[in-house]
């Protein structure tokens, strides 16, 4: 080989190693990205790992089982913008919010409504309670017009940060001017993480936290939620 092409060769391999490297380096990188967050199943409902609330994507916090007794009654979960383990961070947390609940039995929509606003008046002040009762009117009216929520039904409640709440039924977008107020949706959600949750151990699934095996004494403290 002449000293030119020996040389036209070393400038090429010159050339193209940092081509070579730089592909080496960058073809990784989907492996180093951070993972979508995985979908989980609960008593055979499946919760994606994922949901889109006002243009943002939310990623599942948690998700478990509300009992009542040794029975199965619904399923939630929630999803929010970035992972929360505590009860705090989740109400700090001042972007979109949505908790979404799938029945494993059947029950009386007018009873719901009830036991729901029972759930929310038992972990607020009296002062959050009133300020909010418009909304909780509003809640308990939707349920009482659904009459009854079937096995396999679901419902879900978000929050849209200068909007307020809204609430779906089956999917489907109940019609009338959203809840205003963030109040109202943090009230809400301590049905299931205040200081009397309706399920104990529901609270700590939705937090993140293991799953635990139901047990004859499951919740002792709001039972009826």
């Amino acid at each position: 080989m002449s000293k030119r092409n020996v040389l036209m060769a070393s400038l090429a391999a010159a050339l193209l190693a940092p081509v070579a490297a730089s592909a080496q380096s960058t073809s990784p990188a989907a492996s180093s990205a951070t993972p979508a967050a995985a979908a989980v199943e609960v008593a055979g409902v499946k919760y994606d790992g994922t949901a889109e609330v006002a243009g943002q994507k939310l990623q599942l916090n948690g998700a478990g089982i509300r009992y009542k007794a040794i029975f199965k009654v619904y399923t939630a979960g929630l999803y929010l913008n970035a992972k929360a383990t505590t009860p705090e961070a989740v109400l700090a947390n001042t972007g979109p919010k949505r908790i979404h609940i799938q029945m494993l039995r059947d029950i009386d929509g007018e009873e719901l409504g009830k036991l729901f606003t029972k759930g929310m008046e038992q972990n607020a002040t009296r002062e959050e309670f009133g300020r909010s009762i418009s909304g909780v009117l509003r809640m308990s009216e939707i349920f009482v017009q659904k009459k009854k929520l079937k096995t396999g039904e679901s419902f879900g409640v978000d929050y849209i940060p200068g909007t307020g709440t809204v609430v779906f039924v089956n999917g489907q977008l109940i019609p009338g001017e959203p809840i205003k107020g963030e109040d109202f949706f943090h009230m809400l959600l301590k049905i299931w993480l205040g200081k009397s949750p309706a399920d104990s151990d529901l609270k700590v699934a939705l937090l993140g936290g293991a799953k635990p095996a139901p047990t004859s004494s499951r919740n002792a403290v709001g039972s009826n939620r």
